[in-house]
């Protein structure tokens, strides 16, 4: 395995994770704003409420994308491991 190949397969793991976090992290993001914007209309201020809201709405939408995840993940691996075998 050359640094190329290498650097190449790290690469791609990093977009890979990206991606993958993606959704969770937009789902996050919006219920956030959400949250906050419902804060700044009622002037209520507390720091923990947002927290729960987010994490449930992160978790449902990682329940929702697993099947998703583990194809890109199973793909991935497949694929590494070809390359590794065919020698790269």
């Amino acid at each position: 395995m050359t640094i190329d190949s290498a650097s190449e397969l790290c690469r791609n793991a990093v977009f890979l994770a990206l991606i993958i976090s993606l959704p969770m992290m937009l789902a996050g993001l919006f219920v956030g704003l959400l949250i906050s914007i419902g804060q700044a209309v009622t002037q209520l201020q507390e720091q923990t409420l947002s927290f729960v809201p987010k994490l449930v709405a992160m978790m449902l939408v990682m329940l929702l994308t697993l099947p998703w995840i583990l194809n890109q993940l199973v793909e991935y691996s497949t694929e590494v491991f070809q390359n590794i075998s065919a020698g790269m």
